[in-house]
C-alpha cells in the first residue's frame, strides 16, 4: 500500500486516538463509550526465520483497549488486490504480537492473540467479508474469522451517524473509479466538490458542538488533502478542485484558531496576524485572505504591499 495511505492512516489514530472507538464498535460489535484507555503498542516487531536474519514486520497499528474487559486490537489498512499475502502477513503480525508479550509459567507459554481486522480501502470483485485463520496443533483444531471493513461501502450518511470519522481522510476512494470524468466534466466535478463542502460544513458543526476539537478537525482535513494529492495526481482538475478546498480549508481554521486567541491580545491584530500567514501560504487570493481574516480588501491589499517591500 502507498506510504500516504498508510501514514495517513496511522496518524489519524495515533494522534486522534478516541476516533478508533466507533470504528471497533463497528467492526466488532463492541459497545465501547469513548471514554475507555487506549494504550498503543510499538509497531515494530522482529520474526525469527530458519537459517535468515531476523525480518523486521511493521504493523499498522496495535493497541489495547480498557472498557470492562482488557482486549487487545491489531488494524490493518490496506489498498492492493487481495492475494492471500495478507492474510499471512496478517498471521505473521498476530503471531509476533501475541508471542511478544506471551507468559511463561511453569514452563507453560500463555500468548494471547489480538482482535484483528483488515480496513479495505478499494473493493475487487475477489475482496472477502472476512478472513479466516485455520490452526491445526497436536492438541487440536482452532479457527477464527478475521472481519474485513470495505471503506468504499460507507456513505457520508453512515460515516457521521455512526461517528466513522476516521473514514473520512479515505472517503475519496469511493470516487476513484470517476476521476477522469470529474476532471473533464466541470458540472460533475461541481457535484464532488459540493460533498466535500458539506463535509467539512458537518466537521464545523461537530467542532461547534464540541463533539471535536480543533486539532481533531485539522488533522482529519490535512490527511485528506494528502490522500487526494497522492490517488488524484494524475487528474490536475481534480487536484485542484478537491485538493484546493482542503488546503484552504486549512488555512482557514489556522486563521480562526489565531483569531480565537487574539482575544486577549486585541482582535484587529489578531486579523492582521491571520491575514498575514494566508499571504505568506500564498494559495488564497485576496478577497479569501479578507473573507476569513475578517479585515476589508483594502486592509489586506496594504497588508501585502508592505509584505513585499
Amino acid at each position: 500500500m502507498g506510504n500516504i495511505y498508510d501514514g495517513a492512516f496511522r496518524t489519524i489514530l495515533n494522534d486522534c486516538r478516541q476516533m478508533i472507538i466507533p470504528v471497533i464498535n463497528e467492526i466488532f460489535k463492541e459497545s465501547y463509550t469513548g471514554n475507555e484507555l487506549i494504550e498503543f503498542h510499538p509497531n515494530e516487531h522482529f520474526i525469527d526465520q530458519q537459517n535468515a536474519a531476523e525480518k523486521e514486520r511493521i504493523t499498522d497499528t496495535n493497541f489495547i483497549i480498557y472498557g470492562k474487559k482488557k482486549k487487545k486490537y491489531h488494524l490493518e489498512c490496506e489498498s492492493s488486490l487481495p492475494d492471500g499475502r495478507m492474510t499471512i502477513r496478517l498471521f505473521e503480525y498476530d503471531a509476533q504480537i501475541a508471542l511478544d508479550e506471551g507468559e511463561v509459567i511453569n514452563e507453560t507459554l500463555t500468548v494471547t492473540f489480538p482482535n484483528t481486522a483488515v480496513l479495505y480501502l478499494r473493493n475487487y470483485k475477489k475482496t472477502p467479508d472476512k478472513m479466516r485463520y485455520v490452526i491445526k496443533t497436536p492438541g487440536g483444531t482452532v479457527g477464527y474469522d478475521v472481519p474485513i471493513m470495505k471503506v468504499q461501502e460507507y456513505t457520508l450518511e453512515d460515516i457521521f451517524s455512526k461517528g466513522l470519522l476516521l473514514l473520512i481522510p479515505f472517503y475519496i476512494f469511493l470516487h476513484e473509479k470517476n476521476f477522469e470524468v470529474y476532471n473533464s466534466n466541470e458540472q460533475r466535478l461541481a457535484q464532488l466538490k459540493a460533498e466535500y463542502r458539506n463535509i467539512l460544513e458537518r466537521l464545523d458543526k461537530l467542532e461547534q458542538e464540541e463533539i471535536i476539537g480543533a486539532f481533531d478537525k485539522r488533522t482529519i482535513i490535512e490527511l485528506s488533502g494528502d490522500v487526494i494529492r497522492e490517488i488524484a495526481q494524475k487528474y490536475e482538475n481534480v487536484q485542484k478542485g478537491i485538493g484546493g478546498m482542503m488546503s484552504g480549508a486549512l488555512i482557514e481554521t489556522e486563521a480562526r484558531t489565531i483569531l480565537n486567541k487574539g482575544i486577549d491580545k486585541g482582535k484587529d491584530e489578531a486579523k492582521k496576524e491571520a491575514a498575514l500567514r494566508m499571504l505568506q501560504d500564498g494559495e488564497l487570493p485576496i478577497d479569501k485572505v479578507a473573507k476569513y481574516s475578517g479585515l476589508t480588501i483594502a486592509e489586506v491589499e496594504l497588508i501585502a504591499e508592505c509584505q513585499t517591500v
